[in-house]
């Protein structure tokens, strides 16, 4: 099982702020992790339809997208940063 977290409005859409999911053995990747999320219910879907945008974090690291989450204990999703 792999805990995922949800913050601000990934988790607004997705209607939940964390769970635990047994992911496929061909989710490798972060990307892979985002493209098997958005085949869950239209509510990933709309959450997720911009992956590119989307920020990663592995046990509290930020990762680019194509970083392995073999291992992972605890994968964050957060929308894009702004701020002044």
């Amino acid at each position: 099982m792999t805990k995922l977290v949800y913050f601000a409005w990934v988790r607004e859409r997705i209607g939940k702020a964390e769970e635990e999911l047994s992911l496929p053995a061909e989710v490798v990747t972060v990307d892979d992790l985002l493209s098997h999320l958005k085949g869950l219910s239209e509510e990933y879907e709309a959450a997720l339809q911009f992956p590119d945008v989307i920020r990663v974090a592995i046990d509290q690291e930020h990762v680019e997208h194509d970083e392995p989450i073999a291992g992972a204990r605890e994968i964050g999703l957060f929308p894009p940063m702004t701020g002044g």
